[in-house]
């Protein structure tokens, strides 16, 4: 067989291979394939808190207040949601998670949310304050059977303001749902609906005056919360992405500091609902 026959064979099986190579690299686009995949994020949020009964317990105290209602902290558009110095003052959300497929994630992120009971509201209250007469907190001495209390200044300032920590774990699904949109490069932009489920530990910096007590504001793992998430993924040029979230949850704190006295305790449930904004950065390492 003449060499010209054999390289002719040879150049005939494998350049339609290459070629063929060569095509299905360029259809084949980052954005089809999450799997190995890391990303990370940084945001803001708003918050709402259901009504919430709060009870406080000391050597000489135990009294529950029912149906306190609360309020978050709001910085609105601010700078300081990029200064390392001030990061912790709005109400902020952290994000690192990892691609374990193609459409499944494990995440951890913390929810850093502010708490704070609204002032001068009247509630109901049960239980008792009897403090010996030679401490200033027995101005507040009473016993109540479902009383009205009036919540002044003198009385209780109660917030989770640095802040309700929320560190939690979470498996997260996303779906791309850019075709629905008609768009077929996704390495130039992209839109995937997310979900996602969680549970974690609380860990607030509680900043708590009651009676006449000395402020308290000291961090504390005082319970746990479950939650769950949807969102919307707009990602821009593989790597880059914009994410919105409507997230709700419970958070149970059987276990908050009040006083400097470690035998003063508060507990209290409720509800929570936040709508988060935050940016991203998606990729392989």
């Amino acid at each position: 067989m003449k060499i010209q026959t054999i390289i002719f064979l040879i150049g005939s099986t494998v350049f339609p291979l290459l070629n063929a190579t060569a095509q299905d690299t360029e259809t084949l686009k980052y954005t089809d394939s999450n799997k190995g995949k890391f990303f990370v994020s940084w945001g803001g949020n708003r918050d709402k808190f259901s009504e919430s009964d709060i009870t406080f317990t000391g050597d000489d105290y135990n009294f529950t207040l029912y149906d306190v209602e609360a309020h978050d902290k709001p910085k609105g558009w601010h700078v300081d949601y990029i200064n390392p110095a001030s990061m912790t003052i709005p109400q902020t959300n952290f994000r690192l998670g990892y691609f374990i497929n193609d459409h499944y994630a494990v995440t951890v992120s913390l929810d850093h949310m502010k708490y704070v009971m609204t002032q001068e509201q009247t509630v109901r209250a049960n239980g008792y304050i009897d403090i010996p007469e030679d401490q200033e907190s027995s101005l507040y001495n009473n016993s109540f059977q479902d009383d009205p209390v009036y919540l002044s200044k003198g009385f209780l300032t109660f917030e989770h303001t640095d802040g309700l920590n929320y560190i939690h774990t979470e498996i997260a699904r996303f779906d791309d749902i850019s075709q629905l949109f008609g768009i077929n490069n996704t390495d130039v932009f992209q839109i995937k609906l997310t979900e996602a489920v969680g549970g974690g530990v609380l860990y607030p910096k509680t900043n708590a005056k009651l009676l006449a007590y000395n402020r308290n504001d000291d961090f504390h793992i005082s319970g746990y919360g479950v939650s769950a998430s949807a969102g919307l993924n707009l990602t821009f040029f593989k790597h880059f992405f914009i994410q919105g979230d409507l997230k709700g949850g419970f958070i149970n704190m059987p276990d908050i500091r009040t006083t400097e006295n470690p035998s003063d305790r508060a507990s209290q449930h409720f509800f929570f609902g936040e709508t988060i904004i935050k940016i991203g950065s998606i990729f392989r390492i």
